[in-house]
């Protein structure tokens, strides 16, 4: 049974609202997965493949010059402090949201001339079973690159099915819900030593105007059993820590990335109650064979509730971390509950020389437990191939079209844009 399945459709001659060509996407572009946007993720330094230099690598750009007979668009090679912004519309489809009109931004800016690139996101979309989006995620740093301000603010109308509680829950307990989200996140990152930056930050989630219809075979559905509530409020503080070792953010060919989020949430900031939270993301990448451009990507990420009892949807589950990327082979929000442990490997190659065209294998694993103080249960895998077609050689990001595979039958087609980690 295929849970997922999308077609994005890029207008690759974006709408360019400045006279100077900018490598675009220089950050991801964000794209519509399931109704939520991908997080996009900073670019300081951009390392090329060692054995062929830039000159000789082509993307799409280069690809529909060869075939029109026109000249290639050059390269931009810096960013000033005059904001440079592209919108970029598409089309997607997925079984959630059916027919999905998107429109996606950015803006590209330094606030000095060796500050490291300051980004604004934004998106919005609305799908043919009228649910509407808008997320915006900002990246500022400050002259001196001693702070950087993180920003993401969302809403959106999203009604999505829930299948209980724990990995070892049943895909025939499906659960139809509805509500509406809104998200406020603002961090302050500083400084600390080498690559590592330390800060504090606020966030509020709140759920309002929740419904569900209950299990469609009848049985007993674990919203019920956990509590229902028409409205939450989850609003505390964070303490953020990250060290980035990554040659390119967007598609690495080397390096490391580990960030902590210790999250606080208190009655007094208005939540509807008291609880905490972990999340520990690693990743690391390899070059192999080492003197090669293939890659070997390794991801962990933990997300757990360390004491209270949060609100049903600000539970761990999958496709609901900030780059909505765990879990491929299952349909967001497949497996939910109180602890989540995800690990996940790939192998990134080139199949043609001038890195136009990729490929990847990826294999995933991750385990919940179900509500509060259970334990983990069984680890449900994923796995499948990918194709990798580049979009921007100067950024090295790509146009990813994946198959996952999982268990229960669910499989399905993954398209975006930018790397899942």
């Amino acid at each position: 049974m295929k849970f997922f399945f999308s077609i994005i459709v890029i207008l690759f001659v974006s709408t360019r609202l400045y006279a100077q060509q900018s490598p675009v996407p220089i950050k991801r572009i964000p794209v519509l997965r399931n109704g939520l946007v991908k997080d996009t993720i900073r670019v300081d330094t951009l390392e090329r493949p060692p054995k062929v230099p830039l000159s000789k690598q082509e993307d799409i750009g280069d690809a529909l010059s060869k075939l029109f007979h026109s000249k290639p668009t050059p390269a931009v090679d810096s960013i000033t402090s005059k904001p440079e912004i592209s919108i970029a519309p598409a089309i997607g489809y997925t079984l959630l949201s059916k027919f999905a009109l998107v429109l996606s931004g950015n803006a590209i800016f330094k606030t000095a001339p060796q500050s490291r690139i300051s980004t604004i996101i934004a998106s919005t979309s609305y799908t043919q079973n009228k649910q509407f989006t808008l997320p915006i995620q900002t990246n500022i740093w400050s002259k001196d690159n001693t702070y950087n301000f993180v920003g993401e603010y969302q809403y959106f109308k999203y009604p999505q099915s829930t299948y209980g509680l724990g990995s070892s829950s049943n895909i025939k307990n499906e659960d139809p819900m509805d509500y509406s989200f809104f998200k406020f996140y603002q961090t302050v990152q500083r400084h600390v030593v080498g690559n590592l930056y330390a800060g504090l930050g606020f966030i509020f989630d709140s759920h309002w105007n929740i419904s569900d219809k209950g299990n469609r075979n009848g049985t007993p559905d674990d919203y019920t059993t956990y509590g229902k509530h028409s409205h939450t409020v989850a609003s505390g503080l964070t303490f953020n820590m990250v060290l980035d070792s990554r040659d390119n953010a967007i598609n690495p060919f080397k390096g490391g990335y580990a960030a902590l989020q210790y999250r606080d949430n208190y009655e007094f900031f208005g939540s509807s109650m008291p609880w905490r939270s972990l999340i520990l993301d690693v990743r690391k990448y390899i070059r192999f064979p080492e003197n090669s451009d293939n890659v070997l990507a390794f991801w962990n990420y933990d997300w757990l509730i360390l004491s209270g009892k949060p609100g049903y949807l600000d539970l761990p589950s999958t496709q609901w971390d900030s780059n909505t990327a765990t879990g491929r082979g299952y349909i967001q929000g497949r497996f939910r509950g109180a602890q989540m442990v995800y690990a996940e490997a790939e192998y990134r190659f080139k199949i043609t020389r001038n890195g136009l065209l990729g490929g990847v294998v990826f294999l995933n694993g991750e385990s919940f437990s179900a509500a509060p103080g259970t334990s983990l249960q069984r680890i449900q895998p994923g796995y499948g191939p990918g194709l990798r077609l580049k979009l921007n050689k100067t950024s090295n990001t790509n146009i990813t079209i994946d198959y996952g595979f999982g268990r229960q039958g669910s499989n399905g087609l993954f398209i975006d844009i930018g790397e899942a980690f």
